[in-house]
C-alpha cells in the first residue's frame, strides 16, 4: 500500500505545495495540474473519469465509490446522480482521491492506493502539520507556496508513518 502525492491547494484554486511521494511503478509519469478537473461520464453502465490526456493520465478509470457512497450505474447507492462537485473522497480502481477541505478554504489533496488505510486521520494530521509549520512561520504569506523545510520533513514522516502504522490515534 502507498500514498503516491500529497496537495495544498488555496481557497483560490492555485496549487500551493506539492509532494510526490510514491513512484509508482508504471509506464508513464502522472502529473496533475490545479485545479482537478475531473469530468465524470457514464461509460458501458459505469462511471469512468476523464481526465485529458495532457497530463499523461489515461481516460476510463472507473469510479467505484464518491464520498463513500458505491456507485451503481450513473446513480450513488442513495439514488443521486453522478456529479463533480463536491468530492471529499473518489475511488477508482488504481488509486483513492482523498480531499480535506477547512473552513478557510484550504484543500488538502492525497492520492494513495485504494487499499490503503487512514487517509482521512492523515488528513488531519497535515492539516495540523500545515497549521503548525506553515501557518506560524513569520516568513510564510498566507495563499502563497509552502517553501519551509520543517513542514516537508513533518509531511514526509507522517506519510511514513501512515503507509506502515495506519491511522493517526490521538495524541499522535
Amino acid at each position: 500500500m502507498a500514498i503516491f502525492s500529497v496537495y495544498v491547494v488555496n481557497k483560490a484554486g492555485g496549487l500551493i505545495y506539492q509532494l510526490d511521494h510514491y513512484a509508482p511503478r508504471a509506464d508513464t509519469e502522472k502529473t496533475f495540474s490545479f485545479p482537478l478537473d475531473f469530468v465524470l461520464r457514464p461509460h458501458d453502465e459505469r462511471v469512468v473519469v476523464a481526465f485529458g490526456q495532457r497530463d499523461g493520465v489515461r481516460v476510463g478509470h472507473a469510479v467505484l465509490a464518491i464520498n463513500g457512497a458505491e456507485v451503481n450505474g450513473r446513480f450513488t447507492a442513495d439514488g443521486k446522480d453522478v456529479g463533480s462537485s463536491g468530492i471529499e473522497m473518489l475511488e477508482t480502481d488504481t488509486f483513492k482521491l482523498h480531499c480535506f477541505q477547512t473552513l478557510t478554504g484550504i484543500k488538502f489533496v492525497v492520492l494513495a492506493d485504494p487499499r490503503q488505510a487512514g487517509i482521512d486521520s492523515l488528513l488531519r494530521k497535515i492539516y495540523e502539520i500545515y497549521s503548525d509549520f506553515a501557518l506560524k512561520n513569520p516568513f510564510y504569506s498566507l495563499e502563497m507556496p509552502i517553501r519551509c523545510e520543517l513542514f516537508d520533513q513533518n509531511l514526509k514522516l507522517a506519510l511514513e508513518v501512515a503507509e506502515k502504522a495506519g491511522p493517526f490515534g490521538p495524541g499522535s
